[in-house]
């Protein structure tokens, strides 16, 4: 998939790119970022999110900064189906939630592009852990400006009110929201909120990659 060597051990990877992957190993249980040890940050202390527990598998930098904008703007599919396999070895061991949800698009956004890239992720991981995919109940309501093109004050201006839960969703205790990459989590606290106000005790994140 990346330097057009054979794939080894059934996926589009060859050894020496698999070796390559930047495994986020230690980092905070409510935010996900980077830490010398794992543990919570002092952000999270200060602040604790809406989020029980944030897990990104990897960090975003060589390869996945090359995988994650061919699957995310240029149909790669492939790419797409090989990030969520990755994904699966790094949430298996997990605890498991009652439901997968993935951060929707707008419905505009989603015209344009044509597919939603958290459910194409989404719906391979649901189908191996076995548990179901609630990819209706988290609706967005408005076409918020890409988050990669504003800062953090903006980021968190840009998502009031841009999401809702459907009034007829049955909704379980705990349910994992599954997304591609996530920079400030301002996308996620503000799906964590709606789907908390709506019933939900408890909201995971699972995401491709983390920016440090």
């Amino acid at each position: 998939m990346l330097c057009g060597e054979n794939g080894a051990e059934g996926r589009d990877l060859c050894r020496a790119c698999a070796e390559a992957l930047p495994w986020n190993g230690s980092a905070c249980l409510r935010c996900a970022l980077p830490l010398p040890a794992p543990g919570t940050c002092g952000a999270c202390l200060q602040r604790p999110p809406p989020l029980a527990e944030t897990h990104a598998v990897f960090v975003y930098g060589f390869p996945l900064d090359r995988l994650v904008p061919r699957f995310k703007f240029h149909n790669d599919l492939a790419a797409g189906r090989l990030l969520s396999e990755l994904m699966l070895q790094g949430v298996s061991g997990l605890s498991r939630p009652s439901a997968l949800v993935p951060v929707p698009l707008h419905e505009s956004r989603l015209r344009q592009r044509g597919y939603d890239q958290a459910r194409e992720l989404a719906k391979p991981l649901a189908r191996a852990l076995q548990v179901p995919l609630l990819s209706e109940v988290l609706v967005r309501t408005r076409a918020t400006a890409p988050q990669s093109e504003l800062d953090a004050g903006a980021r968190q201006r840009n998502l009031r009110r841009a999401f809702e839960v459907r009034a007829d969703a049955a909704l379980p205790d705990h349910v994992a929201m599954v997304d591609d990459v996530m920079t400030t989590g301002a996308t996620l606290e503000a799906a964590a909120k709606r789907l908390r106000r709506a019933g939900v005790a408890r909201v995971d994140a699972w995401v491709c990659a983390r920016v440090p």
